[in-house]
């Protein structure tokens, strides 16, 4: 194989975390891949990747060179398609990943769009709740609710969220509506176990902050169920604004204790490669940007 196939291979490794997965994407024998990373390795004279019996891991230096290989890649791909005059018609595989609730509400409906406009494009959307390494898994957008660390990745901020705990108009007016956030601690709550969900309700009072551990009736582990829930009457429940704005607006649910809340949480596209990413990151990125900022329910 030369150069470019080695690399090719190698990023089909360190994204499916596998040498027979690559191989079977490659359409290769698992042989000829992991002789193919094998030359790799002993021509850099580093280890790319960690083995074991169950999985294959990048190494702190194959995390560096797999940034390099896709940059590397996406440059000639890009080159080879202005050169046969497609530079402006992005086509090719792209890889997206939010939140499973926002990318089900706002991403989805992003992607099905920004398909429908560009037919040579195709998409592999991971909708997860937990922070997804964009070097590690091959992604090439992402949205990220929070603020994000210092890295070399381009974000552009598209709206915020608020951290809001709401309830039924039925049960505010049979258990009365909480004045203060020690109120809750003798309140019926729906409280979630989801990555990122901590039993302590973290709240603002006069600019300190100020920390309440409700008691909840009930423990679910997706923030969509303790909505129902709460829908329902259960109990008062914690969850981001966009989860419950159509609830909010149809008068399903009301929010309280607003005065209290922490400051709002930006929502940003985060994306590799900035002007030099391939067409299809370039136009994907600025589809779901003007999207997402005109949506009511992502804005202050």
């Amino acid at each position: 194989m030369d150069r470019f196939q080695e690399m090719q291979v190698f990023a089909a490794v360190a994204q499916d975390q596998g040498f027979s997965a690559a191989a079977r994407r490659l359409g290769l024998s698992a042989a000829s891949v992991t002789r193919a990373v094998a030359a790799l390795e002993k021509r850099i004279g580093t280890l790319l990747l960690t083995r074991t019996t169950r999985s294959v891991h990048l190494s702190e230096a194959g995390q560096r060179y797999l940034e390099d290989c896709r940059r590397i890649l996406a440059e000639v791909q890009e080159a080879e398609d202005s050169a046969a005059g497609s530079h402006a018609q992005p086509r090719g595989q792209l890889t997206i990943t939010a939140p499973v609730l926002f990318g089900e509400l706002f991403v989805t409906p992003v992607m099905v769009n920004y398909l429908t406009q560009f037919p040579e494009v195709s998409i592999n959307g991971l909708l997860v709740d937990r922070v997804v390494s964009m070097v590690e898994e091959g992604i090439d957008v992402a949205v990220r609710i929070g603020e994000l660390p210092d890295s070399n990745q381009h974000a552009i901020r598209v709206g915020e969220v608020r951290r809001v705990v709401c309830g039924s108009p039925e049960f505010l007016t049979a258990h009365g509506r909480p004045q203060h956030p020690q109120d809750l601690a003798q309140a019926p709550v729906i409280a979630t176990s989801s990555i990122g969900q901590s039993r302590i309700w973290p709240f603002l009072e006069g600019g300190e902050p100020l920390s309440v551990r409700p008691a909840p009736r009930l423990v679910v582990t997706a923030n969509q169920a303790a909505i129902t829930a709460a829908c329902l009457g259960l109990g008062l429940t914690r969850v981001l604004s966009y989860q419950v704005a159509s609830k909010v607006a149809s008068g399903e649910l009301e929010i309280v204790l607003a005065d209290f809340e922490l400051p709002p949480l930006p929502i940003h596209v985060v994306y590799q490669g900035g002007r030099k990413a391939p067409a299809r990151i370039r136009s994907f990125v600025d589809f779901a940007v003007s999207a997402l900022r005109e949506h009511p329910s992502l804005q202050a």
